[in-house]
């Protein structure tokens, strides 16, 4: 029976798996073929219907290698799974077949000073709690930290909350290692440490299966949740930039949101004042001194000032940035969507000037400081009124000639949701020697093509 054969009867797939915990329930299936797309009304049409045959729940790394094995020998297609948090189908199987879900790979094999090695399922909040008694924590992670697992953050992220004092998970040193299976009738096990782990970071899973991370770690301090409020959102972004430039200043998050973005944000219902644009910042307490005379400065109103809370039925604030910006938003508003963009460090006020200018409300800023290539700059996730795919792509194209990056987060393929839009080489060449049939999560890699 061929790979095509079994897959247009997906209940002749289950015998291969006999001794694995596999799901075939329909309903659940789908639930496990899908991620957060939807912020995306261009992706949402294209993968609505895509979906896995079933799906396989590895219990250790031995299931995994029995995975690998069966898919390439029965050249059945393999995506990787964690918690599905991702934004742009990032784990969304194109064509097909097995789903294999990691999420019960959670041990934390050792934790050494500030490095800690551990499995890719378990979650970034549970990790940080784990190691939080010790005096450590991740030294970033990204809005979706309380369900997130660290090995879909790095197959499938780039940075978030601590990027600010770090940068992005692709400056060197932030992923010490990776572990990785590969995809053949008989699979191998490879170590992957310093700059060689960069091959498996933000691959979508094309790269290997991912069963082990070393990742470095930052102090744990007590962390402060700040709001600040300012009549001009440029102001906000001149206080943002003078806060994440001090480099006295320990913070892990400094995100300017222009009004009426916060309108929407209902578990912050009384702070600030209608038409007034925010800074949202994560700061240590023993920097919070320095940071209210930089407010004060800046003419801004601090607003809110409570330790960070991440407990049942609390919401930290940093589930008001980076991409939980946008689903704020969409609770309630499902005609908006969003962009991921780059500011040029060399002239960034008048970069950001320029483009909250140039599209008035149709696009509504919404920036968050980070250090990139050893500068900083800003990242950004503005809020985009949607209206049809080809005013989104010109939107897109504006920025571009701007000289402000756009990583495309309405396309599904590395190459296009990428900045550089091209697959790195390394990734390339690395796939082709650990995924040499293509199986592994096929239609999001445009650049391979099978021997």
């Amino acid at each position: 029976m061929t790979a095509a054969t079994l897959i247009a009867h997906p209940a002749a797939l289950a015998p291969l798996f006999a001794d694995l915990p596999v799901v075939t329930d329909p309903a659940l299936v789908r639930q496990k073929s899908r991620d957060f797309f939807w912020y995306s009304p261009v992706l949402k049409a294209q993968l609505h219907d895509k979906c896995a045959d079933l799906v396989v729940e590895a219990r250790d790394e031995a299931d995994v290698l029995k995975v690998a094995a069966i898919c390439a020998r029965n050249g059945l297609p393999l995506t990787v799974r964690g918690a599905g948090t991702g934004n742009y189908g990032q784990c969304v199987p194109m064509a097909g077949g097995v789903v294999l879900d990691t999420t019960a790979l959670t041990a934390i094999e050792w934790h050494r000073g500030s490095t800690v090695r551990c499995q890719p399922g378990i979650r970034l909040i549970d990790l940080d709690a784990t190691l939080r008694p010790a005096g450590w924590e991740l030294r970033m992670h990204p809005s979706t930290k309380r369900t997130a697992t660290v090995g879909g953050f790095v197959a499938g992220g780039s940075g978030g909350v601590g990027s600010v004092a770090w940068g992005g998970l692709r400056e060197p040193g932030n992923i010490v290692a990776a572990r990785v299976v590969t995809v053949e009738p008989e699979p191998r096990i490879i170590e992957l440490r310093g700059d060689a782990a960069q091959k498996i970071n933000r691959a979508y899973g094309t790269t290997g299966i991912i069963t082990a991370l070393e990742m470095p770690l930052a102090p744990a301090w007590p962390w402060i949740d700040v709001v600040v409020s300012f009549e001009y959102f440029m102001t906000s972004v001149r206080c943002g930039h003078a806060i994440a430039a001090a480099d006295g200043v320990v913070k892990k998050l400094v995100s300017p949101i222009a009004w009426p973005i916060p309108r929407w944000f209902k578990g912050l219902d009384g702070v600030g004042t209608p038409g007034r644009s925010l800074l949202l910042c994560m700061i240590a307490d023993g920097s919070m001194e320095t940071v209210r005379d930089l407010v004060a400065a800046n003419g801004g109103q601090i607003v809110l000032e409570r330790p960070t809370a991440e407990g049942p039925g609390q919401t930290p604030l940093y589930e008001y940035s980076w991409n939980h910006t946008t689903l704020q938003i969409l609770k309630t508003d499902r005609s908006i969507t969003y962009l991921q963009c780059l500011y040029p460090a060399d002239r960034l006020m008048e970069s950001v000037q320029e483009m909250t200018e140039l599209f008035g409300d149709e696009v509504i800023p919404h920036l968050e400081f980070i250090r990139f290539g050893g500068r900083i700059t800003c990242s950004a996730l503005p809020i985009v009124r949607y209206t049809t795919p080809e005013r989104l792509a010109c939107i897109i194209d504006l920025f571009e000639q701007h000289g402000v990056f756009v990583a495309n987060p309405h396309v599904v393929t590395l190459e296009d949701g990428s900045r550089h839009k091209r697959a790195d080489a390394d990734q390339l060449g690395f796939k082709r020697e650990v995924d040499p049939m293509g199986l592994l999560n096929p239609g999001k890699m445009r650049s391979f093509v099978r021997a």
